[in-house]
């Protein structure tokens, strides 16, 4: 008969339930699901140890400094605790063992140990045919102890710090240290000196130190990519071995930004007006990759000089953006649409400005033409280039007097509403890298002022900071009333576009305080 539980199914048909017999284990007695070897698991593990014969502590060659592990024979790889690289890494060193034994891996983790200890515990689970084919599973725990060792590029820098193998000398013969602050922010975003062992301020420039030639070569190749540069390498002979034929050398690779700088006011030499389709000659640079974006501020005509074209001629700046001088703007009257030049609007107009400085001096008014018709109304002000009262000895630009302005507007100045948030901190911050300075020769408070100009002009320009990691400020405490009075019109740094700052040592500090 069958029990109402075997109900017909859709097809009509009846399942019968099966039952699974039992035995007797032929050790102890207890009834179990019979098996190839008759024996419950208790006595199975009794009368077989799968992992006799398995290796249960080893060696792992640790590097202090660089928390790299050496593979054999002599490469050494980074890997962090617990990750599943480091298992991996572990694991493999099982392998053959595993193989000669004939069992087979079926699970690993992690047992957690204190990372100070020099242990790192790893729990196995393996399968082994063993009695008549019964299949066996059984866990145990292989410890691997770390012997520090320092690998060869950390023991050649704690002998000695300036045995380095290449240097590359990145200098610009300029005035401000504009440039290397936005350099800066781009290598920490691409980690292009993460294989320097030391990094040096200098007076015109930063110097790297490598332990390898080819480093040196991939960060000048970085370099290259992101500013317009000429590089030359040199090389010094340190010692030689005439019966293994080895020379051993130091490389020195020097590096030249080119002096043109954004906001740089130019005068083209007629040559390469003419190679650029009769541009200018008055140009200002509105862009510095690894080419050079000009425009004439008043046709809106604009073309990029790449590298190689700037280095045939290597023209310099007419006056950079340390001589800007603040106007206010009285009128304004457009005369153009607006136009979208390499992501960034234009619009020409008429402008009657005078400078600030003349307040109550004289009535001296200039009228103008700017390319800033789109951000300019009356009663803003602006920095430009004072061409009216400037003592230039470019020979080029005496041949177009008559034919110039007397002042060239180059951006809208917020300095004014800046006044009322000073003092207080940003929403954003940025890292810096960990250099060597030279406080003797370098002025500190110049090298302020150049930086919080810089961090002005990140504020004010979206396009700088699309290529640069922000992080949030974490003691920036936002003001309602702030808000309220400042306005809109300040250029600020979204919330959108800040990362936020991993600080690995606060962290550990938290799971402490949660543990205890």
């Amino acid at each position: 008969m069958f029990s109402s539980s075997g109900v017909a199914d859709g097809s009509g048909m009846f399942k019968v339930h099966q039952t699974i017999g039992s035995v007797l284990c032929c050790k102890c007695g207890i009834p179990m699901q019979p098996n190839a070897a008759n024996m419950c698991v208790k006595c199975l593990s009794s009368e077989v140890d799968i992992t006799e014969g398995l290796l249960k502590k080893l060696v792992l060659v640790h590097c202090p400094e660089c928390e790299s592990y050496l593979q054999p024979p002599r490469s050494w790889v980074k890997l962090q605790l617990e990750s599943k690289e480091l298992l991996t890494f572990c694991l493999k060193k099982l392998q053959k063992n595993f193989n000669s034994s004939k069992v087979r891996l079926v699970h690993a983790e992690f047992i957690w140990t204190e990372p100070h200890s020099r242990r790192v515990k790893v729990k196995v689970k393996v399968q082994k045919e063993v009695i008549n084919g019964a299949i066996l599973e059984q866990s145990y725990t292989v410890e691997y102890v770390q012997q520090e060792h320092m690998c060869e590029s950390c023991s050649r820098v704690q002998a000695n710090p300036d045995q380095w193998v290449a240097a590359v000398q990145l200098r610009q013969h300029v005035s401000h240290r504009r440039t290397f602050f936005y350099l800066e922010q781009l290598i920490l975003k691409h980690g292009a000196a993460a294989s320097a062992i030391r990094i040096k301020q200098m007076e015109q420039g930063i110097d790297f130190f490598f332990s390898n030639r080819s480093h040196a070569v991939k960060f000048v190749e970085f370099v290259g990519k992101v500013a317009p540069v000429r590089s030359r390498s040199d090389k010094q002979l340190v010692s030689h071995d005439p019966k293994s034929n080895n020379y051993n050398y130091k490389y020195t690779f020097s590096v030249e930004i080119s002096s043109i700088c954004r906001e740089d006011l130019i005068c083209l030499p007629p040559k390469v007006a003419v190679s650029l389709g009769n541009i200018g000659p008055i140009v200002i640079c509105t862009k510095v990759t690894n080419s050079i974006a000009l425009l004439d501020p008043f046709t809106l005509r604009h073309c990029f000089l790449d590298a190689d074209q700037y280095w045939r001629t290597s023209f310099k700046s007419l006056l950079t953006s340390r001589q800007l001088v603040e106007y206010i703007v009285l009128d304004v009257e457009v005369v153009s649409s607006e136009v979208t030049i390499g992501g960034t609007k234009y619009r020409l107009a008429d402008a009657q400005v005078a400078r600030v400085s003349d307040f109550g001096k004289n009535d001296t008014i200039f009228n103008i033409r700017t390319h800033l018709g789109h951000l300019l109304n009356p009663g803003d002000y602006a920095l430009g280039y004072d061409l009216y009262g400037a003592n230039s000895n470019d020979m080029e630009l005496d041949k177009f007097k008559g034919h110039i302005p007397e002042a060239i507007l180059i951006k809208k100045s917020y300095e004014e509403k800046r006044q009322k948030k000073r003092g207080k901190p940003r929403s954003w911050k940025l890292k810096s890298l960990e250099m060597e300075v030279d406080d003797r020769r370098l002025d500190q408070d110049k090298m302020v002022s150049e930086y919080e100009q810089f961090l002005k002009d990140l504020e004010e320009n979206p396009d700088m900071r699309f290529n640069i990691s922000l992080y949030r400020n974490k003691e920036y405490q936002p003001s309602e009333m702030a808000s309220v009075t400042d306005g809109d019109e300040l250029p600020s740094v979204p919330l959108d576009e800040l990362l936020a700052d991993l600080d690995l040592s606060e962290d550990e500090d938290e799971e402490d305080n949660m543990t205890e």
